[in-house]
C-alpha cells in the first residue's frame, strides 16, 4: 500500500497565509497540515508516499525533507498548476497508481488518525471515504444505498439543500486497489482528461465509474471521527478549535467562540441557555414559508418594531424598545447611566463588563446555595451607597429567585433612595411557584409606572423563547425620555426581517409557549432529582432553565468539562467565574433524553477516574 497526496494547488482563499506558502504548509495549532498527515501515514508501514507538488513546490519539498519522514517519499512536479485542476495532478501520478494499492488524499485536509485506520482495516478493496452531510460542508456529495453503493454523485453546485438529510460528503480520501486503478480508473481518467481537458476534477471520473453500476467502488462511512477541509480562514479557525493537543485545550478553544455551535453538528450544547420545547414546529414552518421574502426585503424601522414589542408584551409603545438581543440594550443602557453601580455576584457578567469598574460595587454571595433576599440587598447597598442597582432575577448562574411581592418592595426602596433599578428577567418565565406568566413579569404599565424615573426591565427573548439565532431582546421603562434616548442611540434597522417576522407572528403561538414552559418545569424537576442522586455533585435548586452544581469529590471542573466535550457534550465551567477555590459547573436543561445522556456520561467519567 502506498499513498498519493495532491498538493499542487495555490490556496488563494487563505489569502496572506498562502502568499508565499503552499496551502498544506498552513499551520493548525502550530503544526502544518502536511506534517500532520505525513506523521500519520508514516506509522502505517506504506511502501512510499507520492506527493504531487506545484505552487511553491521547491519550498514544500525542502520543508518535507526537513521532517525526516521514514517512509520513502517521491515528488512529482505539476509545473502548470496555475492553469490545471486536480485531474491533471492525479494523472501525473498514474504510473504509481497502477503499480500497487493506493491511498489518495488531498493536502488541505486535517484528520485524526482513526480516519486512515478505518479505511485500511476495511477489507473492501476500493473505497471512497464519506461523512454525513452537514451545513458547514461544501463540494461533492453522494447518495448511498444500504450496501454503500453510490447511487448518485452530486457536485456542490447541484446540491438540493432540502434533500440534505440523504447526502454524504466526500472527505476526499480514497482507497484504490491496484486492479481498480489499472483496469478502470486510470483508463477512464485518461479518456476523460482527453475529452474534457486538464481543468477538471478527478472526482468527476469517480462519478462516471459509479454511474456504470459495476459496484467496483463503495463508500466507507465515518462514524464521528474528526476531519475538516480547510479552504479559508474560517475553516482554519474551526480546525484550530477541533484539533488540539488535549481535550482541555479543545474545550477552551470552542468556548472562546461564544456560540456558532452549528458548525459542530454533533455537539450537545448544555452551555448556552434556550428553551428545548419552543418554538413549535408550525411556527418554524411559517418562518420557512416566508424565508425568501424575509431574506430579500428590508425590515421595518425602530418605530414599527416598538409597536410589535408593545403588542407582544402589552405595554405602552413609548415604554418599550426592541433590541438586537438583550446584549445590545444592556450596552446602551449601561453607557447611558452615571454614578456608582451595584452588582450582585456571581451573576451575568455582561452588566458589570459594560460599566466602569472604578464606579462598581459588588455584593458577593458565597453560601452553599448562593441564595440572597431583598433584605440582604437592602442591608448591603444601604451600607454601600450606589446610584444604580442591577438585579438578574432569576440570577445566572445560581438560579436564585426573588418573588414579585419582594421585588415590589425592592422597587419601593430604590424609589425612596433614588436608586435606579435594572431588573433582568430573562429567565423569569421558567419560575415554578404557581404564578402565571403575567403574574411573574415586571413588564406591565402599572408596575413600570410605580417608579417612572428609575425602573428598567430587560428580557432576552432568545433564552426563554428558544430563538437565539434571531437575536431579540426588550427593555421596558416608564421613563419615556430614557427610552427615547436609547432608541436614538440604536440603529434604526437594528432588527433584521427574521426577528421582525418572529415578533409579528409570536402572539399566535402563546398557548404553545405556555405548554413549552410547563414542560420544561417538569423536565427541570426530573433533571434536578437525577443530579441530586450523584454523590460527587451538590446540585443547587434553580428557578431558571439551568442548574448550577458544585463538584464535591475533588474533581476539577475543567477536567469534567473536557471529558464531556469528548463525548460531544458542552457544559459551562464556572470555577474561574466563582473564584472561591471550589469547583462549579452549570448545566442547561435540555430534553429528558439528552439530560439522561449527560448524567450517564458524568457517571462514566467519575467511574473511570476512581
Amino acid at each position: 500500500m502506498q499513498a498519493v497526496i495532491l498538493a499542487a494547488g495555490m490556496g488563494k482563499r487563505l489569502k496572506s497565509l498562502t502568499k508565499n506558502n503552499t496551502k498544506c504548509m498552513v499551520k493548525v495549532n502550530g503544526i502544518t497540515l502536511i506534517e500532520r498527515a505525513l506523521r500519520i501515514l508514516d506509522r502505517k508501514y506504506l511502501s512510499r508516499i507520492v506527493i504531487v507538488v506545484g505552487y511553491e513546490g521547491q519550498r514544500l519539498m525542502d520543508y518535507i525533507y526537513s521532517l525526516n519522514i521514514k517512509t520513502p517519499i517521491q515528488f512529482i512536479d505539476n509545473s502548470v498548476y496555475y492553469k490545471t485542476n486536480n485531474i491533471y495532478s492525479l494523472a501525473l501520478a498514474k504510473d504509481y497508481l497502477i503499480a500497487e494499492d493506493t491511498l489518495i488524499l488531498e493536502s488541505d485536509l486535517i484528520f485524526e488518525e482513526e480516519v486512515i485506520d478505518i479505511l485500511l482495516q476495511d477489507k473492501r478493496e476500493t473505497l471512497a471515504l464519506v461523512d454525513k452531510f452537514e451545513s458547514w460542508m461544501d463540494g461533492t456529495c453522494m447518495v448511498l444505498d444500504a450496501e454503500d453503493s453510490i447511487c448518485e454523485f452530486i457536485p456542490g453546485k447541484y446540491l438540493k439543500f432540502g434533500e440534505k438529510d440523504k447526502y454524504y460528503k466526500t472527505v476526499n480520501i480514497y482507497k484504490f486497489s491496484q486492479h481498480f486503478s489499472k483496469n478502470t480508473y486510470v483508463p477512464f481518467l485518461e479518456a476523460y482528461k482527453t475529452a474534457m481537458g486538464n481543468n477538471e476534477y478527478y472526482e468527476s471520473v469517480i462519478k462516471l465509474i459509479a454511474m456504470l453500476d459495476t459496484k467496483e467502488i463503495r463508500a466507507k462511512r465515518l462514524e464521528g471521527q474528526a476531519w475538516y477541509e480547510i479552504d479559508d480562514i474560517q475553516d482554519l479557525d474551526i480546525a484550530c478549535s477541533l484539533f488540539t493537543e488535549n481535550d482541555t485545550e479543545k474545550y477552551k478553544g470552542i468556548t472562546k467562540r461564544y456560540g456558532g455551535y452549528w458548525r459542530y453538528p454533533r455537539l450537545l450544547d448544555f452551555c448556552y441557555l434556550v428553551n428545548p420545547y419552543y418554538p413549535p414546529a408550525k411556527m418554524t414552518e411559517e418562518i420557512k414559508a416566508n424565508f425568501e421574502t424575509l431574506l430579500t426585503q428590508y425590515p421595518s424601522g425602530m418605530r414599527v418594531n416598538s409597536l410589535l414589542a408593545s403588542k407582544n408584551f402589552s405595554v405602552d409603545q413609548d415604554y418599550i424598545v426592541l433590541g438586537n438581543g438583550a446584549a445590545e440594550l444592556i450596552q446602551v443602557l449601561m453607557e447611558s447611566l452615571h454614578g456608582k453601580a451595584g452588582f450582585i455576584r456571581p451573576t451575568f457578567e455582561e452588566y458589570p463588563n459594560r460599566y466602569d469598574a472604578d464606579d462598581s460595587i459588588y455584593m458577593g454571595v458565597d453560601n452553599a446555595q448562593f441564595t440572597y433576599s431583598v433584605n440582604d440587598i437592602i442591608d448591603f447597598f444601604g451600607a454601600n451607597r450606589v446610584d444604580i442597582l442591577v438585579l438578574v432575577n432569576p440570577d445566572n448562574p445560581s438560579g436564585n429567585y426573588i418573588n414579585i411581592t419582594e421585588l415590589k418592595r425592592l422597587i419601593e426602596w430604590c424609589r425612596q433612595e433614588k436608586i435606579k433599578l435594572i431588573v433582568d428577567e430573562s429567565f423569569v418565565d421558567f419560575v415554578d411557584n404557581g404564578d402565571s406568566l403575567e403574574q411573574l413579569t415586571l413588564i406591565s404599565d402599572d408596575i413600570l409606572e410605580t417608579y417612572k424615573e428609575g425602573l428598567f426591565v430587560i428580557k432576552s427573548i432568545s433564552k426563554s423563547y428558544g430563538v437565539p439565532g434571531v437575536r431579540l431582546g426588550v427593555m421596558a421603562s416608564a421613563d419615556k425620555e430614557m427610552v427615547k434616548a436609547i432608541k436614538k442611540k440604536i440603529s434604526i434597522w437594528n432588527i433584521n426581517s427574521f426577528g421582525e417576522f418572529y415578533m409579528q407572528v409570536a402572539e399566535k403561538y402563546n398557548k404553545d409557549y405556555v405548554e413549552a414552559i410547563n414542560k420544561i418545569k417538569i423536565t427541570r424537576r426530573d433533571f434536578l432529582k437525577k443530579l441530586e442522586r450523584l454523590t460527587f455533585l451538590h446540585a443547587i435548586p434553580s428557578q431558571a432553565n439551568y442548574i448550577m452544581c458544585e463538584i464535591i469529590d475533588g474533581t476539577k471542573s475543567i477536567d469534567m468539562a473536557s471529558y464531556l466535550l469528548g463525548r460531544n457534550i458542552l457544559i459551562k465551567d464556572l470555577s474561574e467565574k466563582i473564584g472561591n477555590g471550589r469547583q462549579y459547573i452549570r448545566l442547561a436543561v435540555r430534553c429528558e433524553e439528552e439530560n439522561d445522556y449527560l448524567v450517564e456520561c458524568m457517571k462514566e467519567y467519575m467511574a473511570s477516574n476512581r
